[in-house]
C-alpha cells in the first residue's frame, strides 16, 4: 500500500480511533449490519463520507471475525469530466479497486416537474441495487452519517408533517433479497471533516448540475437540508447536547404520548386503546 493510502487508513484506526473507527464498529455490531458470507457493494459517490465508508469496510474485511466480501462501486450519474476525474483519482490514490458504471440520471431529472432531489435519490438507489445484484452482492453500503440522521428527523417534522428517521438498514422493496446498510450511522460529520483535512484529501462536495455553486470544493446550495443545518448550528449555541437529544428521540418513542401512528397495518389512534379500547362513535363535538 502506498504512503497516502496507508496514512489515510491508519489514521482511521489510530489518530481517529475513538471518533471514527469505534463508532463505525459500534454501528455494525449494534444494528447487525453484516453477516458471515455477505457480499457488499460499497457505493462511492466521490464525497468524503462514502470514501471513508469504503476505507472502513476494507479495513474491517481484512480483520473481521467472520468472512464477508466487499466490492467498490462508483456510479456516474452524469458528472462533469472534472468531477469524474476527481473521483477516479481519489480511488487510485487510496487504492480502492472501483467498478465504474454510467447512467443518465442528471439528464432525466433535469426534465422532470417533480422535486429533482427526491427523484434523483430514488433513481440512484435503483441503479445501485441493480448493478450490485449483477456483481453477486446482497447489500449496498451508503455513507450517511449521524448528522444526516438528525437532520432527517427535523426535516420530517418541519416539512413532512411526520416523525421518521433515516434507518441504519433497510430491506429493498423493489429488489428482493437486497438490503441497504449505513455503517457510518454513529459517526459525526465534524470528525469525518477532521480526518479529511488531516490527510489533505480533496473530495467532491456537490456535483449536481441542477443546483447552483456545485463546482469542486463549492459550498453547496440553499436547500431544506441546508436550512436545517443552519437551525442546528443556532440551537447548539444554547444547547450543546441538542444533537444527541434529537438522535435518541427516535430510539425512545413513548407510544403512550402519541396521538396517532401508522405501520404496515394502517393508521392507529390513541383512542383505539383509550377507555377500554372502544373508540367513540363519530359525531358532532359540542
Amino acid at each position: 500500500m502506498g504512503p497516502e493510502a496507508e496514512k489515510a487508513e491508519q489514521s482511521i484506526v489510530k489518530k481517529y480511533r475513538r471518533r471514527l473507527w469505534l463508532p463505525f464498529l459500534d454501528a455494525v455490531k449494534r444494528y447487525r449490519l453484516l453477516s458471515e458470507g455477505d457480499r457488499v457493494a460499497v457505493c462511492i459517490s466521490g464525497g468524503k463520507d462514502s470514501t471513508l465508508t469504503a476505507l472502513c469496510m476494507r479495513r474491517l474485511q481484512r480483520y473481521s471475525d467472520f468472512p464477508f466480501h466487499a466490492e467498490y462501486v462508483v456510479m456516474d450519474p452524469g458528472y462533469s469530466p472534472e468531477n469524474r476525474q476527481r473521483v477516479l483519482e481519489n480511488a487510485e490514490l487510496l487504492e480502492l479497486p472501483v467498478h465504474v458504471f454510467d447512467t443518465r440520471i442528471y439528464d432525466i431529472v433535469a426534465k422532470t416537474d417533480r422535486t429533482p432531489c427526491y427523484l434523483c435519490a430514488k433513481m440512484r438507489r435503483g441503479y445501485l441495487y441493480k448493478f450490485a445484484a449483477g456483481l453477486g452482492c446482497n447489500k449496498i453500503a451508503l455513507g450517511h452519517h449521524y448528522d444526516d440522521v438528525i437532520e432527517t428527523v427535523l426535516m420530517s417534522v418541519l416539512y413532512g408533517a411526520e416523525v421518521r428517521t433515516m434507518m441504519p438498514k433497510l430491506r429493498s422493496t423493489g429488489h428482493p433479497g437486497m438490503e441497504l446498510i449505513r455503517p457510518l450511522y454513529r459517526v459525526r460529520e465534524s470528525d469525518i471533516v477532521a480526518w479529511r483535512d488531516y490527510n489533505g484529501l480533496r473530495f467532491l462536495k456537490c456535483a449536481c448540475r441542477l443546483t447552483e455553486d456545485c463546482a469542486l470544493g463549492g459550498s453547496g446550495v440553499g436547500s431544506k437540508r441546508q436550512e436545517v443545518k443552519e437551525l442546528l448550528r443556532r440551537l447548539r449555541r444554547t444547547n450543546p447536547n441538542i444533537d444527541k437529544s434529537i438522535f435518541h428521540s427516535v430510539e425512545n418513542v413513548n407510544l403512550e404520548a402519541i396521538v396517532g401512528y401508522r405501520d404496515s397495518r394502517g393508521l392507529h389512534s390513541f383512542l383505539d386503546s383509550y377507555g377500554g379500547g372502544v373508540p367513540p362513535r363519530s359525531g358532532r363535538i359540542l
